[in-house]
């Protein structure tokens, strides 16, 4: 069966219950800065860094995941993991596998059906490029293994859960853009047994945003490639008792509390550049992701603000490079 295959098969270790996440809070902040999908760009880490110091206040940094992918060159993956384990951080599937050497799951995305064979099968090859270059930084490798799979947050008066993939698996994509509308009722049974007022993931790489029963879902996409058509930056979501200062691409309120996904314009063409150097032409990572890189996904952001989000000056003055979608 697919489901059992490298790549699509989701371990019995990636799972928990919503009600794992009912409790006691992780952290309070007054502005929390949720971080999936990095990739192992460094240029969006330096963003990001940068967005958090031109905030007013404080701001808690949660890396949500993934934030390892296409730092393949050693020095590279060690710095980046230095930097974000001084921050809190969950493990994402990319972490979770890398930390061990089963490659039972492959990549450990627990991809779908609509993904085809052949991406799957290069998303495997990266996970074990990556696998080599974290064997040399054993105690770096430990610490991964060891992240949380969630955490709780609270904002003003709003509980905030924090997942890589949905409310049951870390590689879960309940909370994909193209599964939302057909699992409403699931989910918001989720919020529920979670006792959260937001769920915060990414993992599925397509930002989606909707207020589904009571509950508020924003889900990131993707911090360190673009995530829309004709774009060149990465999104994050902010949560915060005051708004974003910079220009969301979308966002809403709610008891006072802003819940808004942010750009990161990071430097494409140090990246570009960088990126080639360790993925070139041919290359796994080259032929799933190059496209991607150069273009954006062929996906707007009127398509992830869903119910309860309205657009922002970010995407309205959006500077597209070449757009595709329709």
């Amino acid at each position: 069966m697919d489901d059992l295959k490298p790549g699509r098969a989701c371990p019995l270790g990636y799972r928990y219950h919503p009600r794992d996440l009912a409790g006691g809070d992780d952290l309070h902040a007054d502005t929390l800065y949720v971080i999936g999908g990095l990739y192992g760009n460094p240029f969006a880490l330096e963003a990001i860094l940068g967005m958090r110091d031109a905030e007013p206040g404080d701001v808690a940094l949660v890396f949500n995941g993934d934030f390892h992918w296409f730092d393949a060159d050693p020095a590279m993956f060690s710095a980046i993991n230095r930097e974000v384990l001084g921050h809190r951080a969950l493990r994402g599937n990319v972490e979770t596998e890398i930390a061990g050497e089963d490659s039972g799951a492959g990549c450990g995305c627990g991809y779908p059906e609509w993904v085809g064979d052949a991406e799957v099968e290069r998303s495997n090859r990266i996970l074990s490029r990556l696998r080599e270059s974290a064997r040399n930084f054993p105690d770096e490798r430990r610490a991964l293994g060891q992240l949380p799979m969630h955490l709780r947050a609270r904002v003003g008066s709003l509980q905030v859960g924090m997942v890589h993939g949905d409310a049951e698996s870390l590689a879960g994509w309940g909370f994909s853009q193209e599964r939302l509308r057909e699992h409403q009722a699931t989910i918001a049974r989720w919020f529920h047994q979670a006792g959260v007022d937001v769920y915060a993931s990414s993992h599925t790489c397509l930002p989606v945003a909707a207020t589904i029963g009571d509950g508020i879902l924003i889900n990131n996409g993707a911090a360190g490639m673009p995530s829309f058509s004709g774009t060149r930056f990465g999104v994050i979501t902010r949560i915060g008792t005051a708004p974003s200062l910079s220009p969301a691409l979308y966002g809403m309120c709610r008891n006072g509390v802003h819940i808004e996904a942010l750009p990161v314009h990071y430097d494409h063409g140090a990246w570009a550049k960088r990126f080639l150097e360790m993925w070139p032409e041919g290359s796994d990572a080259h032929a799933s992701y190059w496209d991607r890189i150069l273009h954006g996904p062929p996906y707007l952001s009127a398509r992830a603000a869903r119910d309860g989000f309205t657009l922002g000056n970010a995407a309205a003055s959006t500077t597209h490079v070449g757009s595709r979608a329709a």
